[in-house]
């Protein structure tokens, strides 16, 4: 299993512990005793990325009753003269209340588009950016081929390469039948295929073992994908246990063995030598394959998670266990690689040695090596997806989230920018006249209007109204705060304390960086 940009500097996760981030209140103006933004540094990831321009490109004109500027284009929006800046007619809430002088640590200019280091994060913002006054495109959901239906409500997908194996299983498997029943003919194709089409059956009866598992332990499942080599089920949760852990993996190869007796118990009421009795044997002995192939002690493989699952338990660390398995897994890769062809060259897997030729040499050493090119991939990936949910409850989003300063719609935006500047706040919310937030100001469109145009400019039209997903608590971590940003895709989200108050905004980009300095670090 695939990134927006944003505009303030994230706080770090050991500030949380020492200094509680006060946001501001729905109907007032910045707290006085809010801290400052951290120092912003070119070595930290999490620092503030101004963004591309992005939505529309309309300029609402001037709030009824103002001014504006005489010159414009003289003048820096950032720091107004009483004379010549147009000014919101403020409510005794939205009196300016004291907060500490700017220092070099925090910019002056909120939203200044001529920050040379922000390029990357504007090109990944524009990407995923809206519209004005529409919320992103809800990402598709998961694809992979061929959706075949959906069985316990999991979406059952065939893979494009699928259509490649079933190819080389009729193939390989009509060539056995000319040497068994060449009374058959061309037939022995159809036949094959029938074949091809039984066995993957057979691999989706395993991936729904594990699936019927992981869903009475409550672990949701993303989809069934059949592909390649084999099926696999995406779970999208760890298990709570070791033991869970076990009973997950070992559902797979245990069904697969049922099946296998199943075919052979079938195999003794047919005649010998007809085409049941050859396609019961070939069914019984590639589910016996699946089984024994699945029980090696490696990850990617069932047995691999068994074996995690043994160490998580005596050692008490999963992580452990992962890692144990993993490089067992790699080694598996490596003996697949150079046994599987010494062992076909032997005759130890049946054919005689004297009858193996120069091609079929050849297509055994290709099998070989792409069967250990997916076990030490899969490995690899089961070890990084491990380090990945170790660092996840670094990610919370009381310590990511930027402060904000609520405005008015028809607050100009260049006034809004100077009451952000002046607060240490790097984002705006827009509220209504009892101060209940109504939409969030995108950083993307303030980067889009040029300075001598923001006097001009109410924030309104430049905000992006907020939806319920779009609102995310204070005390989201960890895999619940990335399920709640997966679920309801946006730039900037609503930070909301458990009471209904403003904390403050998050930034999808923050999230995005924090996520990728996590996973750099050691496990």
């Amino acid at each position: 299993m695939d990134e927006s940009g944003g505009s303030g500097q994230p706080r770090s996760g050991t500030d949380e512990a020492t200094e509680r981030h006060e946001g501001p209140q729905a109907s007032t103006g910045p707290a006085a005793d809010a801290p400052r933004p951290g120092p912003e540094s070119p070595e930290d990831p999490t620092g503030p990325k101004p963004t591309e321009p992005g939505g529309s490109t309309e300029t609402p004109q001037p709030a009824e009753g103002t001014q504006p500027a005489p010159r414009p284009s003289d003048e820096s929006p950032a720091t107004p003269r009483p004379s010549d800046e147009p000014q919101a007619t403020p409510r005794p809430s939205d009196k300016p209340q004291a907060h500490p002088a700017p220092t070099d640590d925090t910019p002056s200019h909120f939203g200044a588009p001529s920050d040379p280091e922000t390029t990357g994060a504007a090109r990944t913002l524009a990407k995923s950016g809206s519209g004005k006054g529409r919320p992103p495109r809800r990402e598709k959901g998961p694809g992979g081929g061929l959706l075949m239906g959906r069985p316990f409500g999991v979406p059952v997908y065939v893979a494009p390469s699928w259509f490649l194996v079933a190819a080389l299983i009729t193939w390989v498997f009509g060539g056995q039948l000319d040497r068994v029943l060449p009374e058959l003919g061309a037939l022995r194709y159809l036949v094959s295929l029938f074949f091809a089409v039984a066995f993957y059956a057979s691999v989706l009866v395993h991936e729904l073992a594990h699936t019927v598992a992981a869903l009475r332990f409550g672990l949701p499942v993303r989809r069934i994908q059949l592909q390649f080599f084999g099926g696999v089920s995406e779970i999208e949760k760890e298990s709570e246990t070791p033991g869970r852990e076990f009973v997950l993996a070992f559902v797979g190869p245990l069904l697969s063995l049922v099946l296998s007796g199943v075919f052979y118990v079938a195999m003794q009421t047919v005649e010998p030598g007809t085409v049941p009795g050859v396609l019961l044997g070939g069914l019984m002995i590639s589910n016996l394959i699946v089984a024994v192939f699945n029980l090696l002690p490696g990850l990617p493989l069932d047995g691999g998670r068994m074996l995690r699952a043994v160490v998580w338990k005596i050692t008490g660390k999963p992580m452990s266990g992962t890692i144990a398995a993993a490089w067992v897994g790699r080694a598996l890769a490596v003996s697949v690689l150079i046994g599987l062809p010494l062992l076909t060259q032997s005759g130890a897997l049946g054919d005689a040695s004297e009858d193996i030729g120069g091609m079929d040499t050849v297509m055994d050493a290709l099998l070989a090596a792409i069967l250990a090119a997916i076990i030490w991939t899969g490995a690899g990936n089961s070890l990084r997806m491990a380090r990945l949910r170790e660092h996840l409850p670094e990610l919370r989003a009381r310590a990511l989230t930027r402060r904000a300063v609520p405005v008015e719609t028809s607050t100009p935006l260049s006034e809004a920018l100077r009451r952000a500047n002046d607060a240490g706040a790097r984002a705006l919310v827009v509220v209504d006249a009892d101060g209940q937030p109504l939409s969030l100001v995108r950083e993307a469109a303030i980067v889009g209007v040029p300075e001598h145009r923001r006097p001009w400019v109410a924030v309104s039209g430049l905000a992006q109204d907020l939806t319920d997903g779009m609102r995310v608590s204070a005390e989201l971590a960890g895999e619940d705060l990335l399920d709640a940003l997966r679920a309801n895709p946006a730039t900037e989200y609503l930070v909301v304390e458990e009471s209904g108050e403003i904390y403050g905004v998050l930034s999808a980009a923050d999230v995005e960086r924090a996520f990728v300095k996590a996973m750099a670090r050691p496990s």
